[in-house]
């Protein structure tokens, strides 16, 4: 009897133990998945990304100009880009384009592409597919309207975005585009800096982000571009830029041929 006591006790405590045990794993499982859900997120699905830059064995490199607010430097930036005969990619809004019809023309007549930075400059993940869709659609009637060409590439306001507004942009035949290189001019650092940060981080592929009514990058781009153009690259807009056909998006959003 009293080995059956034994052997009922050692039971219920080895049972105790395993339960125990459980609950400290289910207890731990449960403080992670609550405090990186990030991560559990990220191995479960992949997300939908815009391109970023694009795998080029060529020396090639984009430089691009968002418009969104004042026109004080456009004429100024043409003057620049022209000197050198460099064609850039400018991301105008479609109230910029409401307010300044007359630059967009010359930023077009220039030889520059005219490209889609949305209608309103809203923040995509808060709008529905239907919304993006329909402010997509809005800034392209207004360029095309100016230029006679309906763009094909878009960057999304304040470079935010989800897989709805990515998708929603594809589902219209339009490449949502990022950059890898954020010349920073928005922050009205200096000439100087802005030249360091640009050409110290450029590589063949990469896509420059500029803003147009930034403080200094007018005085910047000459240098920036005569340097580049010593270290062999070769300016072409996004769209020659960019890969045609079969390709992948790696998860840095590095666009490389399939």
């Amino acid at each position: 009897m009293f080995r059956l006591k034994r052997g009922v006790k050692f039971f219920l405590l080895e049972k105790a133990w395993w339960t125990g045990a459980a609950c400290l794993c289910a207890a731990a499982l449960m403080f992670y998945v609550v405090n990186y859900p990030a991560v559990v997120g990220a191995s479960a699905t992949t997300r939908q990304l815009p391109i970023y830059c694009v795998q080029r064995d060529q020396k090639l490199v984009s430089i691009s100009f968002d418009a969104a607010w004042g026109n004080e430097d456009t004429q100024q930036l043409i003057d620049i880009l022209g000197q050198y005969q460099i064609p850039a990619t400018f991301f105008v809004v479609g109230e910029w384009v409401d307010k300044y019809p007359e630059s967009v023309k010359a930023l077009y007549d220039a030889g520059h592409e005219v490209m889609n930075h949305s209608n309103t400059h809203a923040h995509y993940p808060q709008l529905s597919a239907e919304e993006v869709v329909a402010d997509l659609n809005a800034c392209n009637d207004k360029i095309e309207a100016v230029t006679g060409v309906r763009p094909t590439l878009v960057r999304l306001p304040y470079g935010d975005y989800d897989d709805r507004s990515i998708n929603a942009a594809r589902s219209i035949g339009m490449e949502p585009i990022q950059w890898d290189v954020d010349s920073l001019d928005w922050k009205d650092i200096s000439a100087g800096e802005i030249t360091q940060r640009v050409t110290s981080k450029v590589q063949p592929g990469s896509i420059v982000l500029f803003h147009n009514a930034a403080l200094h990058t007018p005085e910047a781009l000459p240098d920036i571009i005569q340097c580049l153009l010593q270290e062999g690259y070769t300016f072409v807009p996004i769209s020659q830029l960019i890969l045609t056909g079969e390709y992948t998006i790696d998860h840095t959003g590095r666009q490389c041929p399939a």
